[in-house]
């Protein structure tokens, strides 16, 4: 009777503990060294689309003229407003400004959308102050508006004075606000398709007809897999250029303020950056793993497949490791779908994923009888234990 006992408070220690199961896996693939690598800019910064990771910065919080990589915000604002192919008369006041221009004037017809073509591909100064009074009634109203969004979206060392990017004491930003801005835009269908297309018609004018507007980023030519974002311009700021390209599943934002030779700098910076990354697929890193049930129909549960998720990933000597923590037994009925546990990823012991688990399947309540008869039948397997 004692040595009965005794395994009984064995076995109730062992379940009251976590079950978990660690794998882990290096990640190591030989890739250009870019330590203390410079680019001939005032500011430049790459950046990861997806997750936000900064894989180089130069300068990257300095407060520098930006030209017209602006009107990503203005064009961003213009594109979240309601009945955007609705069409209206420009501001005759509005579109009388110095620098690129789309064309417009008085007494044209246009809509958001056509404005928003205008920003991203011709850089159009008197698109941008149009959208600005169409949206806001006044250009100072609409510059509120900028600064506001700034701040809703993290950008802490920008500020907008103009729609256009027109020179001003106070208009400024940095690398990473930038960097940020476009990852947040790029989110926009309607934003990147428009600024991904290298030629585009639209409609505009008194009457509106069908217009072809060409895109000043010529990188969407030059490099393979670039999909933005905005170029730009002033004497004061310099050549200032937001892109984005894809390769392999990956997506990397660039970011250069006052760089004379940005497109050459561009096509390095991603040559040199996207074998930085691998796009691995997380849910094929997760450990087959059973959590046991007292009192069902079943003796065992399994997780559910997941969908697969991947990210893009560090590879130059990383280790990945994936820990899945469950309960060590449930007690039935279980219904499918319920909540067994988590599967943690860690990159380089940073937590960079959480799955939920859940089951696989029902599991019903044995009758009393055979509950009986099942739970002899295991403590007898487990510690010898007799009649």
């Amino acid at each position: 009777m004692k040595k009965h006992l005794f395994c009984l408070l064995a076995l109730a220690c062992l379940l009251t503990l976590p079950v978990a199961a660690a794998q882990e896996q290096a990640v190591v693939r030989t890739v250009p060294d870019v330590s203390g690598m410079e680019v001939g800019a005032k500011a430049a910064l790459v950046m990861e689309a997806r997750t936000g990771q900064v894989l180089f910065a130069q300068n990257e919080g300095e407060q520098l003229p930006i030209a017209s990589t602006t009107k990503i915000m203005t064009t961003l604002i213009t594109l979240e407003q309601p009945d955007l192919d609705e069409c209206f008369e420009v501001d005759s006041a509005a579109i009388r400004v110095e620098g690129s221009s789309m064309g417009l004037q008085e007494g044209d017809q246009v809509s958001l959308r056509a404005l928003a073509v205008g920003m991203l591909l011709h850089s159009g100064n008197d698109a941008a102050n149009a959208a600005a009074v169409r949206i806001s009634g006044s250009i100072p109203a609409f510059v509120e508006k900028m600064n506001q969004k700034a701040k809703e979206l993290g950008m802490k060392d920008t500020s907008f004075e103009t729609p256009s990017g027109l020179d001003g004491e106070h208009h400024y930003s940095t690398a990473y606000d930038m960097a940020l801005l476009a990852r947040y835009a790029l989110e926009n269908e309607t934003f990147a398709s428009i600024c991904s297309q290298y030629r585009m018609r639209t409609n505009f004018g008194n009457p509106p007809a069908d217009r072809w507007l060409t895109n000043h980023n010529k990188l969407l030519n030059y490099y393979e897999g670039t999909y933005g974002v905005k170029t730009g311009f002033t004497k004061k700021a310099g050549r200032c250029l937001v892109s984005a390209a894809q390769r392999d599943g990956v997506q990397l934002i660039c970011v250069t303020l006052n760089c004379p030779d940005d497109w050459t700098v561009h096509r390095n910076l991603f040559d040199a950056f996207f074998p930085q990354l691998e796009l691995i697929n997380l849910t094929q890193r997760i450990p087959p793993v059973q959590v046991a049930v007292t009192g069902g129909v079943f003796p065992r549960v399994e997780p559910e497949q997941l969908e697969d998720v991947s990210l893009p990933l560090p590879v130059n000597g990383s280790r990945l490791r994936c820990d899945v923590v469950v309960p060590p037994f449930l007690y039935a009925p279980i219904h499918k779908g319920d909540y067994l546990g988590e599967a943690r990823i860690y990159l380089n012991e940073e937590l960079v994923a959480t799955f939920s688990l859940t089951s696989d399947r029902d599991v019903a309540l044995l009758h009393p009888y055979q509950e009986q008869r099942s739970l002899r039948g295991r403590l007898t397997g487990l510690f010898g234990l007799g009649d």
